[in-house]
């Protein structure tokens, strides 16, 4: 990618979430803008480090893994898994990445608990909130038990909740699935939100959200799959 471009995307996006903020009253810092760069090559990356990004989210354990031999030069460079996860590729994520969003069975916590470095592994429990079918995630009636097992794994740090909500050109139709996600953390006493993308992410931003998945309007489009999570 042409770096001036990334560079004023990137300034946009930080205007962007800066203006939403402002709005919602809320901290800049509070928010932590994860940079999605599925099907990018290793290089994009690279140049989204140089212009200061550190998160980024990948949607696919092998497509990551063909990368991460190339980003050993990122010192401080943290990849985020936000797709979903199948308990075959759970050893592989667990090694490669340093957050899963996309946690929603107490198996597959105890899969990734068993794999999880000496560091440990943080992650977030997908939540449905759609009735979609394509859509994953743990039923918001399944959180009490799921967040009292995830928290009963040595090797794991629950940081809260990620939604997906049906996909919409209009951003406010993102509103109350976000509301709800937002309760939800509430009710179980989780801090962190991933929700929000780069077409909702103000709306996002003024229902609380703390992490943000951006990949079209810091990248540019990229074939876009059912189950992407940016």
């Amino acid at each position: 990618m042409y770096r001036p471009l990334l560079k004023q995307r990137l300034e946009d996006v930080e205007s962007r979430i800066a203006a939403a903020a402002a709005r919602a009253q809320r901290s800049r810092s509070e928010i932590q803008l994860v940079a999605v760069t599925k099907k990018f090559p290793a290089a994009v990356l690279r140049e989204a480090f140089e212009l200061g990004l550190r998160d980024f989210g990948e949607n696919y354990v092998q497509e990551f893994e063909g990368k991460s031999a190339e980003l050993s030069d990122c010192p401080g460079a943290r990849y985020h898994f936000i797709g979903h996860l199948q308990s075959n590729k759970a050893k592989k994520a667990a090694e490669i990445f340093d957050v899963i969003h996309t946690v929603d069975s107490a198996k597959l916590a105890r899969r990734l608990d068993a794999d999880a470095g000496p560091g440990g592994l943080d992650l977030l429990i997908e939540v449905k909130l759609s009735t979609e079918p394509a859509k994953a995630g743990a039923a918001p009636g399944e959180l009490p038990a799921l967040v009292e097992a995830i928290r009963g794994c040595p090797h794991l740090r629950l940081l809260g909740l990620m939604t997906m909500p049906p996909w919409s050109d209009d951003a406010e139709t993102s509103r109350p699935y976000f509301a709800r996600l937002r309760e939800l953390a509430a009710q179980n006493g989780l801090r962190d939100m991933s929700m929000g993308m780069s077409h909702d992410l103000e709306v996002a931003i003024e229902e609380g959200a703390t992490i943000l998945r951006v990949g079209t309007a810091l990248f540019g489009p990229r074939k876009k799959a059912a189950s992407d999570n940016e």
